[in-house]
């Protein structure tokens, strides 16, 4: 914990020290009206106001001809009362603020085609300077080029990051709101499958999905592949991008048809099939109002693909699609145990913060492997974003909503992991008849690591592991409702989920039950549901005056 902590304020600290992300309002000469653009500072060299009211209006020098590295490149009378707008070049920070000082300038804009990065030096050359410097991306100053006149003015400043986005209430209630809706659903309707023999209205197709049981060896798998698709994505970033957004289109596809149907298939209409013919999927004659909401689905799919960059509102889409794959796949994986469920947490736990917390020790940039990944590289010449993530733009004024942050973002996994647990809680709530207790103590023990979770976010403003908040509310919350009800051993190995045997009595006196053999034995967590099917469908023994009625009227109902 110790490490941790540590660990931890070393990654603030090294977030204070790198930079701040600013504003740098251009206008034509004379006219308040202007454009506010991105910049990058260090606020060691020298701050900046936090209103733009407050800040200085000065003229722009446009030097981006040259790098401003040798006396040189100073042009004839200096900057006097100026900001000179000069390319990155390869001498020092120092060098250029020096020479833009010495003569004359109220500070300095360095032009950078490549990533932004901190205007840094040492204490000594901080104490020197007291003008401010800050980079600003070439793309920004070609805009600038073309929006204003031959004379621009600029002020620099600083707003304050909000301590928490209004936005951050709309990701709290989609999260809390799938975990939720998931874990019912996929309890109740594991449950309905195990003990009853679920009919469809379409007695001929099966159309139930077969749900998958989590081993330790698939954990162990699912974590390597995760791990290795992390660092694929964070060096190969522009080809990969690509397939993750083909395999969310497919995959959402899918799960939005999985949580319409149960809707659809209520309407009394569209129930006609299509004719016979050979189709590979057409050929089962499948309904006329299931083709058409597959077509739906797809189209809801393919119009996010096609208009994913759309800031506007093409969140809104992808958030929905999000939600209906997170809820299909809580609705098809399950943990068979709480055994399982910890050992997948725990993992998936260490996982999170070794990705968010510590690669910033072994990149280049010093950036998070996850968070750089989740957000996009800045320097990806695609500019694609990954979708597997909830995303809200920022309700409040902030630079980062203009910088590269535009949008709050929580990633699927911060969802399905606890997911998962709180569906086996409401499977064992339902066996169990614990009146849901376990069920809503895990979703509650969820929406508290979320709300840690952004309280965490505020505090240290840097991307934050969720799993590290979540993963402990919900696990400690399911255990100490299973010790305090004095349930654990079987909350553990999920044995309430096989009720013991019942032993059938012979039908006469004369006849002794036979003892299982290797063929006939029966699999204990099967047994319930076989008892309870022949129960349910083999009628008692008829007499003989209702097998001759039944004799007499079989013809008829051949007939009808």
């Amino acid at each position: 914990m110790r490490l941790m902590r540590s660990l931890i304020w070393t990654a603030l600290f090294i977030k204070q020290a790198v930079g701040e992300y600013g504003m740098a309002h251009f206008s034509e000469w004379g006219k308040s009206k202007g454009k506010d653009y991105c910049i990058f500072f260090n606020s060691q060299w020298a701050r900046l106001p936090q209103d733009l009211n407050k800040a200085s209006r000065l003229l722009a020098y446009d030097l981006t001809a040259s790098v401003l590295c040798s006396a040189s490149d100073v042009p004839e009378g200096g900057f006097p009362n100026r900001i000179p707008m000069v390319l990155r070049g390869n001498c020092t920070f120092y060098e250029k603020v020096r020479l833009a000082q010495i003569n004359g300038a109220k500070g300095l804009l360095i032009v950078s085609k490549d990533r932004l990065i901190p205007p840094f030096g040492n204490k000594t050359q901080y104490e020197e300077i007291d003008i401010p410097v800050a980079l600003l991306s070439y793309a920004d100053m070609l805009d600038i080029s073309k929006s204003f006149g031959e004379q621009w003015q600029v002020a620099m400043y600083a707003p304050n990051e909000p301590v928490v986005d209004y936005n951050m209430v709309i990701i709290f209630l989609m999260a809390v709101g799938t975990v939720a809706v998931g874990g019912y659903w996929a309890g109740s309707r594991d449950i309905k499958k195990r003990y009853m023999k679920h009919k469809r209205d379409d007695s001929t197709e099966k159309q139930d999905e077969e749900t998958v049981d989590v081993t330790p060896i698939m954990i162990a798998v699912f974590v390597v592949m995760c791990c290795s698709m992390l660092v694929l994505l964070y060096l190969f970033y522009d080809h990969l991008v690509y397939m993750i957004i083909l395999i969310f289109c497919l995959a959402s596809s899918v799960g939005l048809y999985s949580c319409l149907w149960p809707f659809v298939r209520r309407i009394p209409f569209g129930k006609c099939r299509i004719p016979e013919n050979n189709l590979p999927y057409c050929h089962k004659r499948p309904q006329v109002r299931m083709l058409l909401l597959s077509a739906f689905c797809v189209s809801v799919s393919v119009t996010w693909g096609v208009f994913r960059n759309e800031d506007q509102w093409a969140w809104v889409l992808q958030d929905a699609l999000g939600i209906a794959f997170c809820l299909y796949m809580l609705k098809t994986i399950r943990l068979p145990t709480f055994k399982a469920c910890t050992l997948l947490l725990v993992v998936l736990f260490v996982y999170d913060v070794f990705f968010v917390f510590i690669t910033p020790f072994f990149t280049k940039s010093g950036e998070s492997i996850m968070v750089e990944v989740a957000a996009g590289p800045s320097g990806s010449s695609t500019h694609e974003k990954l979708p597997m993530v909830l995303k809200v733009p920022r309700l409040n004024f902030s630079p980062l909503a203009l910088c590269d942050r535009p949008f709050s973002l929580l990633g699927f996994g911060d969802i399905l992991v606890p997911g998962l647990l709180v569906a086996y809680c409401h499977r064992f709530d339902i066996l169990m008849q614990s009146s849901r207790i376990y069920f809503l103590a895990c979703t509650v023990g969820y929406g508290i690591g979320l709300l840690i979770t952004f309280v965490a976010l505020a505090l240290m403003q840097m991307g934050q592991p969720a799993l590290l908040y979540l993963v402990p509310c919900t696990l400690l919350t399911s255990l100490a409702v299973a010790l305090w009800r004095k349930e654990l051993p079987l909350f553990w190995t999920g044995s309430g989920f096989v009720p013991p045997p019942i032993v059938m009595a012979p039908i006469n006196c004369t006849q002794t039950p036979v003892p299982p053999t290797e063929e006939t034995a029966v699999n204990p967590e099967t047994q319930i549901s076989e008892v309870t099917t022949s129960q349910s469908e083999d009628p008692p023994p008829a007499t003989q005056e209702e097998e001759v009625s039944h004799l007499t009227e079989e013809p008829a109902n051949k007939s009808e």
